[in-house]
C-alpha cells in the first residue's frame, strides 16, 4: 500500500529571520566599497531582477561554456552522484536559485528513494519561494524547507542539521566568486553543519586556454558588460546614484599565477558621481577601477588540497566532455 503524499502546502517551508548577526545592507557595501582606497564592489550584487535576467541572457552565450557544461555532467553522472555515499539521502543546496540544474539531482535522487527532503539556501526568499513552489508541485514525493539569508549566517545556526544521511551541494562554480581564504571558511562551515560520511558536492571551473577565459567573462556582443555595468545602474535606482554608464568600461582579465579572472568597471575620465541616499560624492581618477569578482579556477590537485583543509576527504571527480569544468564528492571526515 502507498503512503499518501502531503499536500503542497504541507510539504513547503520557508525558514527566514535566523541570521544571528548583522549583515551589511547594499548602501553600507557601496559606501565603504566606493570609498576604499581600492575601489570594490561585492558581486552579490549583481543579481537584482535585472542582473538575474542578464546572467541568464550570458548562460545562452556560445562563449559562456560553464553552465552548459555542468549540466552535461549533471545528465550524465547525477544517477551515480546521488547514490555515491547512500540512499536515503537529504539534499543541502547554498544558492539554488531557480534550481534549473538540481532538478536533474533530484529526479535521480526520487529513482532511487521514496521520499527526499530538500533544503535550499539563498540570500532571496523571494526567489526561494518562487522555486520552492515550483518544485513540490512538479514533486509529489518531495517535501522542501529552504532557508532564507547568508550563507554563512545560516550555516552558523546550525539549522540545518539533519539526523539522516546529507548530500550538500555547492554548484555552478559559485566557489570560485570566493577569494580562497573565504571559500574554505565556508567549506569548513559546511563541514560543521554537516556529520561524518555526508557528502558535498562541489562546482568548480577548470583551469585552461586564457583565451577561452577572456572570450568567456568578455563577449562580443557585450550582454557580459552590461551585467558588469548594472551594479552601477542599481545604484543609481535604489541609492540615487548619478553615475553615467557610458563613462565606464567592462573589464575583464586573467591572473594565470593566481589561477583567477578578475571583472573591473573602469572609468574611462576622471568622474565626481553624487549618491544622493548616501550623501556623499565619489571621485574616480581617469582610468581607476572598481573590482566587481573574482573567478577563481582550480585543478583536480588545487579541489583535493582544499577538501583536505577544510574537513573533507575528495573522493572523485566528474568531468563535462571537453574537460572545461568539473563536479566534485568529498566526503565528511
Amino acid at each position: 500500500m502507498n503512503t499518501p503524499i502531503a499536500k503542497t502546502p504541507d510539504r513547503l517551508r520557508i525558514v527566514s529571520g535566523l541570521a544571528p548577526v548583522h549583515a551589511a545592507s547594499f548602501a553600507e557595501d557601496v559606501r565603504a566599497g566606493l570609498c576604499a582606497s581600492r575601489k570594490r564592489l561585492p558581486s552579490k550584487y549583481f543579481y537584482d531582477a535585472l542582473g538575474s535576467a542578464l546572467f541568464d541572457a550570458i548562460t545562452l552565450l556560445p562563449e559562456y561554456y560553464l553552465t552548459r557544461a555542468e549540466t552535461e555532467i549533471l545528465r550524465e553522472w547525477g544517477w551515480e552522484m546521488v547514490r555515491s555515499i547512500g540512499n536515503p539521502v537529504d539534499f543541502v543546496e547554498l544558492g539554488s536559485g531557480s534550481a534549473v540544474k538540481t532538478r536533474i539531482l533530484i529526479e535521480e535522487a526520487l529513482r532511487a528513494q521514496r521520499r527526499l527532503r530538500y533544503s535550499p539556501i539563498d540570500i532571496s526568499e523571494e526567489a526561494l519561494r518562487a522555486s520552492a513552489v515550483g518544485l513540490v508541485e512538479s514533486y509529489p514525493p518531495l517535501e522542501v524547507v529552504a532557508y532564507a539569508g547568508d550563507y554563512f549566517s545560516i550555516l552558523q545556526t546550525n539549522a540545518i542539521a539533519r539526523p539522516g544521511r546529507v548530500l550538500a551541494m555547492f554548484m555552478g562554480s559559485n566557489i570560485g566568486n570566493y577569494e580562497p581564504r573565504d571559500g574554505k571558511e565556508l567549506l569548513m562551515r559546511v563541514a560543521a553543519a554537516l556529520k561524518p560520511g555526508d557528502g558535498l558536492l562541489l562546482g568548480a571551473d577548470l583551469k585552461k586556454d586564457p583565451a577561452v577565459l577572456h572570450a568567456a567573462y568578455s563577449d562580443p556582443t557585450g550582454v557580459t558588460a552590461a551585467f558588469n555595468l548594472n551594479v552601477l545602474a542599481r545604484i543609481n535606482r535604489e541609492l540615487g546614484g548619478h553615475f553615467d554608464l557610458s563613462g565606464f568600461a567592462h573589464i575583464a582579465e586573467y591572473d594565470e599565477n593566481a589561477g583567477c579572472v578578475r571583472s573591473y568597471l573602469e572609468a574611462k575620465r576622471a568622474v565626481s558621481v553624487p549618491i544622493d541616499a548616501l550623501d556623499t560624492v565619489v571621485r574616480f581618477a581617469s582610468g581607476e577601477r572598481v573590482h566587481t569578482e573574482s573567478s577563481y579556477k582550480y585543478s583536480e590537485e588545487d579541489i583535493a588540497r582544499l577538501a583536505g583543509e577544510t574537513g573533507y576527504e575528495f573522493i572523485r571527480s566528474w568531468n563535462d566532455a571537453q574537460g572545461q569544468f568539473s563536479v566534485n564528492l568529498m566526503q565528511r571526515r
